[in-house]
């Protein structure tokens, strides 16, 4: 029927094919819950400047922070 080396090449092209089929469609039509963060940030928004630092902050952490749900204590990054 096929030799080995045709079938070998055939599982090959149909794995790379779904790979490439499943990036296009993540990347493209993303679902809902890979769109924002649970905070309702979306997942590629660049960092922030923290004023009392001068360093670059994630806006999450951010977001948590500002509804006292941090690490910290409650208040703005930075100046717990």
């Amino acid at each position: 029927m096929f030799s080995g080396r045709n079938q070998m090449l055939a599982v090959a092209v149909i794995a790379a094919l779904a790979t490439i089929g499943s990036f296009v469609y993540l990347l493209g039509w993303p679902p809902a819950y890979l769109r924002e963060s649970r905070n309702g940030v979306p997942y590629f928004t660049p960092p922030v400047i923290n004023p009392v630092t001068n360093k670059p902050m994630s806006v999450d952490s951010l977001v948590r922070d500002y509804k006292g749900q941090g690490a910290g204590g409650g208040g703005p990054a930075g100046l717990d």
